[in-house]
């Protein structure tokens, strides 16, 4: 689980902005605070609401650059992504810095790197515990990577010096903790257990949903196979009223999916970059969902179907999903991942959370993540527009999250709680849509555009 995130000079945030998951005083709510780390609570939800062009996704999308960068790293001899804040010639040239403080197998890590278009000029992991800080590794700006905790776990000295050789050897356009995920070091070493645990929270736990992004849609796939499974997906899909009795796969060639060349290398090459034997992914085509499984090294397709019954008959009908309504599209990403808030150790980021969804599936969701996560640590942090969830019924007030924009393009970000401490009982999204507390596009402020409007109506008359 998050407890903190810091991002700095990476698109809008131009300034150090904190983004803070440790609960405040409020007592509503009991069931939204986890203690996954004895004696380092954290809140299960953030609902981050801002207008327009407000920094909103900016944020996942800083959330998701130090996932990507761990787990895919960048090619060699390539720069790195590096998109700063452009609107001060002194942030064009300063280092970009993102910092996760995370609590994973019971213990509390700090995972931060600072970079350029050029190089890693920092990294870092240290174990925090209540007493003192324990510093797994650091690397400096000269591309030198010191590990004490590292090296006092592995004594003998052949595993001491292939550590330090292997990290030397890490290319200076690249993350020290990526180089350790994308080579097998087990048989040289006895002990990177630190490391592990971190990777691992990136690539299993910390999960990235854009508007346009399916999650985890291979878990469709095992649907299929799995009666068990598949009877959760036909209750959910009732839950929800969207009018499907059931699901259907096709089989499909995937080499007759009127995919490009370059772009098929590139899904065969992310998929074989996993470890495991057998890979899943999702490819959205043609406004149609297409399931890719790759299995010693042979890839198959299926499409995705839905089934409706005829209402004058017994009969199927078999739907392609482009003939679905834009919000069942939209249920069908989050489905998998109402299934994960049962498993747990998943933090979900979601951008734009209402998109194509009425407000009542939304809060329908929220209410399945709060009854199936209440003994789970689980996170579920996303973005909105959606005024009629800013209510104390639903969220603490410490779980809401205002993102505002200045006149010089600069994002930050705070809750309501700290920033107005509301009371209990105070009406918030009402508060919130009469611009109490910012975070709201304020067109008829704005003297020079309603003086156009007046010119252009005095034209016309």
């Amino acid at each position: 689980m998050i407890q903190q995130f810091i991002v700095e000079n990476f698109l809008s945030f131009k300034d150090r902005v904190t983004f803070n998951m440790q609960p405040g005083r409020g007592s509503k709510l009991k069931n939204h605070k986890a203690e996954p780390v004895k004696g380092a609570p954290v809140l299960k939800t953030a609902a981050i609401f801002g207008a327009n062009a407000g920094g909103k996704s900016n944020f996942i999308k800083a959330l998701e650059l130090g996932k990507r960068l761990v787990l895919q790293g960048t090619r060699t001899e390539e720069l790195i992504e590096f998109k700063p804040f452009r609107l001060t010639v002194e942030n064009k040239s300063k280092d970009t810095t993102i910092i996760y403080q995370i609590l994973c197998n019971d213990k509390k890590y700090e995972y931060g790197f600072s970079y350029n278009a050029d190089k890693i000029t920092s990294e870092w992991l240290d174990n925090i515990t209540r007493k003192t800080t324990h510093c797994i590794f650091k690397r400096s700006n000269d591309n030198s990577i010191d590990m004490p905790l590292l090296l006092k776990k592995n004594t003998k000295e052949d595993e001491k010096q292939f550590l330090q050789f292997f990290a030397k050897a890490t290319p200076i356009n690249q993350l020290f903790l990526h180089e350790i995920y994308s080579r097998n070091i087990h048989d040289n070493v006895s002990d990177i257990s630190d490391l592990e645990a971190v990777i691992s929270w990136f690539s299993d736990s910390l999960k990235i949903i854009f508007p346009d992004t399916p999650y985890k849609q291979g878990v469709w796939l095992k649907a299929a196979d799995d009666n068990g499974l598949k009877h959760v997906f036909k209750a959910l899909l009732e839950y929800f009223g969207t009018g499907i009795d059931d699901i259907y796969l096709k089989e499909v060639e995937f080499d007759k999916l009127g995919i490009s060349q370059d772009l098929q290398r590139m899904i065969k090459g992310d998929m074989a970059k996993s470890p495991h034997k057998e890979v899943f992914g999702a490819l959205k085509l043609n406004d149609n969902l297409y399931l890719i499984r790759v299995c010693d090294g042979e890839i198959n397709a299926k499409k995705f179907m839905t089934i409706h019954h005829q209402i004058d008959s017994d009969a199927k009908e078999y739907f392609s999903l482009e003939e679905e309504s834009d919000g069942t599209k939209r249920l069908f990403d989050y489905i998998p991942l109402i299934i994960d808030f049962i498993y747990g150790n998943k933090v979900f980021a979601v951008d734009e959370m209402e998109r194509s969804l009425h407000p009542t599936l939304i809060r329908k969701i929220l209410d399945l993540f709060y009854a199936y996560s209440e003994d789970t640590p689980c996170q579920l942090i996303f973005t909105t527009h959606e005024s009629s969830l800013m209510t104390q019924k639903l969220l603490r007030s410490d779980e809401i999250w205002l993102l505002k924009k200045t006149k010089d393009g600069c994002s930050s970000m705070n809750t309501i709680d700290k920033s107005f401490n509301p009371r209990f009982d105070k009406k918030l999204n009402q508060g919130y849509l009469d611009g109490e507390y910012g975070a709201i596009p304020n067109l008829a402020s704005n003297e020079k555009f309603q003086n156009f409007l007046k010119n252009m109506k005095e034209k016309k008359m």
